[in-house]
């Protein structure tokens, strides 16, 4: 059982003035040696983790590994939509029959950047307005070039793929400095996950993806005013990132550490709204349109409100309009907001404090469960908190398997909407999406095991609290309900 006061049982028994000064390679977790997955895979590269890596005696340091592998994972993701970039998308279903979609190239000119409207004053966007803006900047810097209209489409596409791959560096960069000096190389989870290479250039969520990690690596680091201005980019480029405040908050209350976490609310508030407010008062309409759209869309190919749509027609009402059945959206906020109780009870009940990525992680997994819309690219939300959740890999690759199933099962299934009896069948295509579910659900039960039953948590067991905590690593309780409940302790088990 943790002391509140910060300090921490060492592995193998030994504490802090235990009389055994510990070696940077003891200090160091590596997967290789911890992890039976890992350690299996590791023979492919020699071996696990040795003693002189693990300490520092070489410039190939972790943070070196997860940078190469995320860009080898980038390069991958490009070959992976080449065959559409290489003019494929430009032939009818063919980015459905080669699973190589994206809505990158398209865009350029659904929303009209070809013809030099300008996002929300021209033509409304039904994105926040980070995404209207990346989209300006790319499309100005084709606009000149004397070429046709699909060739400055395509480079606009490969624009906004050298940028988003860079959003995927800075990910990865955050990503070890959040996990600090005990547990780096578990980015390399991160920076080998096949939905990395899937949905990477799908659309501009790897940026809002980026925002958020270093948000969260600026609370790690105790600068709550400097998270609270990346998280208010993060949410004018996806909307997601808001609801990871919810949990900061439960833990701040318990942590008795309100004061940081309504700084960075306040700091969140206020860089939303600089980005926001100029574009809303000025082009109110286009400004809206993400908002609208939201509200009014019905459930999306992906959701569990898709499947249950199909397995029982009615059950949310009739559809008028083209719009959303009247219950959709009163039943989808109602679950989300039972889902988010149970989170806040967890955490407040817990026999320990729990990290804030197992709840960040937890919350946005109710938030996709319960949405509208889960598109393929969402998995890109969960990879960077699932690795700082729970840095074990057996259930993450089963989930990173459900992902990919899923993957090539939504575009056969659109191919089929579109050549009935050619593409995918409803029938398989809801298989691939409850496998999706199912083994997210699965991963999740597990933080959820880890939260209660800490022993089994691998960034715990080394006697760390919460290296991505920030003021909550290490610091005592203020308001607990543990009393309300008989709740035993729970000792630390020793890293394999």
């Amino acid at each position: 059982m943790a002391d509140r006061g910060g300090k921490h049982a060492r592995p193998g028994g030994q504490g802090d003035g235990g009389g055994a000064v510990a070696t940077a390679a003891v200090r160091q977790a590596a997967p290789s040696r911890e992890d039976p997955v890992a350690h299996a895979l590791s023979g492919i590269i020699g071996g696990p983790l040795g003693r002189r890596a693990a300490s520092g005696g070489t410039w190939w340091t972790p943070l070196y590994v997860v940078l190469v592998l995320t860009a080898m994972a980038c390069v991958l993701a490009y070959l992976q939509k080449y065959p559409c970039s290489s003019g494929g998308w430009n032939i009818a279903n063919f980015h459905y029959t080669h699973v190589c979609y994206t809505d990158i190239y398209p865009l350029y000119f659904g929303e009209r950047l070809s013809d030099g409207y300008v996002p929300y004053f021209d033509h409304p966007v039904e994105y926040p307005v980070v995404i209207g803006g990346v989209m300006e900047i790319f499309s100005l810097i084709v606009a000149p070039l004397s070429m046709d209209e699909t060739t400055r489409g395509y480079l606009f596409y490969v624009l906004n793929t050298l940028f988003l791959s860079g959003c995927a560096l800075g990910t990865a960069w955050a990503l070890v400095r959040t996990l600090g000096r005990r547990r780096p190389y578990d980015a390399v989870m991160f920076a080998v996950a096949p939905g990395l290479v899937l949905a990477a250039f799908i659309n501009w969520d790897l940026l809002a993806v980026f925002l958020t990690t270093a948000a969260m690596l600026a609370w790690a680091r105790q600068r709550s005013g400097w998270a609270g201005v990346l998280f208010g980019l993060a949410i004018a480029t996806k909307f997601y990132p808001f609801i990871l405040l919810g949990p900061l908050f439960v833990l701040c209350l318990r942590a008795g550490k309100l004061r940081d976490f309504f700084t960075t609310l306040a700091t969140t508030a206020g860089t939303w709204l600089a980005v926001n407010v100029p574009i809303m008062l000025t082009a109110t309409a286009g400004w809206s349109k993400f908002y609208d759209f939201s509200r009014t869309r019905p459930a999306d190919w992906g959701s569990t409100w898709y499947f249950l749509q199909n397995v029982m027609p009615g059950f949310f009402g009739t559809a008028q309009d083209g719009g959303p059945p009247p219950l959709l959206n009163p039943v989808g906020t109602i679950t989300f907001g039972l889902l988010c109780v149970g989170v806040a009870l967890l955490a407040l009940l817990a026999p320990e404090r729990p990290r804030w990525p197992q709840l960040a992680f937890l919350t946005l997994v109710a938030f996709l469960a319960t949405n509208k819309v889960w598109s393929p690219q969402y998995v890109l939300w969960l990879l960077p908190l699932a690795v700082l959740a729970r840095p074990r890999w057996p259930a993450f690759l089963a989930w990173q398997a459900g992902e990919v199933l899923y993957f090539l099962g939504i575009w056969w299934y659109l191919y089929d909407l579109v050549k009935p009896e050619k593409g995918l069948p409803a029938g398989l295509y809801f298989v691939t999406l409850l496998a999706r579910l199912v083994t997210l659900a699965v991963l999740a039960g597990l933080v959820v095991r880890d939260v209660l039953r800490p022993e089994h948590d691998a960034v715990r067991w080394w006697g760390d609290d919460d290296p991505a905590g920030g003021v909550l690593d290490g610091a005592a309780d203020h308001f607990d309900l543990r009393p309300l409940l008989p709740v035993g302790s729970s000792a630390r088990a020793a890293p394999p």
